[in-house]
């Protein structure tokens, strides 16, 4: 829109100064000439903006015409920086619109506090997906993003983990929280608090019964106690192994979510082998370790040691099948 645009314009040169008129162009995706008819529009409307050409010419406005906050602290605005979490309003389809409230933001800081929130923008950035987690699906946060902020009951048509057909639920969202890369819906089923992973929501469709919550529960509270009972679930499998020093780095990064126990460097000395704590949900879990090959063994417990054993067995099985196929 020709109103987004003027105020975009007006927001970079109070942020940048003088500005290139073909510069502003490539930010805003239009062509110069509709640069130039947007600048007549704003000196039209009242704004001190005037152009100059020639080799080091550009767009400005004058001088002193500025929007200042002056209660944001140096802290705070290069807090506000740190907000562009890749993936998560991408999602929720608020890119652009992140982008526009950054560029507001810039434009009304006190000027001593600009460098330090660019350059925050430049050398910090956060990315909420983990190493190797293979390719997320598409979800469609639509419908789910209308019933919470509506405050209306879902029906949800959802495919459990395990489960080849998805049963029907009618739920009382909170909200949706993003956990490493993956999006879930927080809601309650029957006054008790459960958790749908949003990638396997077939449907959902928003009902004109207002929402159900509990009172004075919020989003948080609720979110604490599934997050709990999802790291402190019991029965799980608790594994030893020993890791090549040499591997040690690659090995922590990959199985990051499966540590229970750092491994102790220092006590180990410069020995050749680090042993390492796993915790796996259950026994199957255990091939992870498979394509660290001999870089990796475990110690204990001896189901664990039979499990990779077989796995590995199993693929050399199908390997020399392979080969006896070829020859």
């Amino acid at each position: 829109m020709k109103a987004d645009r003027l105020l975009s314009i007006l927001l970079l040169l109070q942020t940048r100064g003088r500005v290139p008129a073909h510069e502003l162009a490539e930010r805003l995706e239009v062509s110069v000439r509709t640069i130039y008819r947007d600048v007549e529009a704003l000196s039209a409307s009242g704004v001190p903006v005037y152009a100059e050409r020639g080799r080091h010419g550009g767009i400005e406005l004058l001088a002193g015409f500025r929007t200042d906050v002056t209660g944001l602290t140096a802290d705070e605005s290069r807090a506000l920086f740190i907000l562009a979490a890749q993936g998560a309003h991408a999602a929720l389809g608020l890119d652009a619109a992140l982008g526009s409230a950054l560029r507001k933001v810039m434009a009304a800081l006190p000027a001593p506090y600009r460098p330090a929130a660019e350059v925050t923008s430049r050398r910090i950035l956060v990315d909420a997906t983990r190493w190797k987690g293979g390719p997320q699906k598409a979800v469609d946060l639509d419908v789910l993003q209308d019933a919470v902020f509506a405050d209306r009951r879902l029906r949800l048509r959802y495919r459990h983990s395990g489960e080849r057909e998805p049963r029907t639920y009618t739920v009382d969202p909170y909200g949706l929280v993003s956990k490493a890369g993956v999006w879930y819906l927080v809601a309650d089923r029957r006054a008790g608090p459960r958790l749908f992973r949003a990638d396997r929501v077939r449907s959902a469709t928003v009902l004109d019964d207002p929402v159900r919550r509990r009172p004075g529960v919020e989003l948080a509270d609720v979110w604490e106690v599934l997050r709990r009972q999802v790291e402190e679930r019991p029965g799980g499998l608790d594994v030893t192994v020993r890791v090549r020093r040499e591997r040690l780095d690659m090995f922590l990064r990959l199985s990051a979510a499966q540590l229970a126990r750092l491994p102790d460097t220092d006590g180990d000395g410069e020995g050749e082998w680090v042993t390492v704590g796993l915790s796996y949900g259950v026994l199957g879990e255990v091939r992870q370790l498979l394509p660290f090959a001999d870089h990796v063994e475990v110690l204990a417990p001896p189901q664990a040691r039979a499990e990779l054993a077989a796995a590995a067995a199993s693929v050399t099985a199908l390997y020399q099948r392979g080969a006896d196929a070829d020859a």
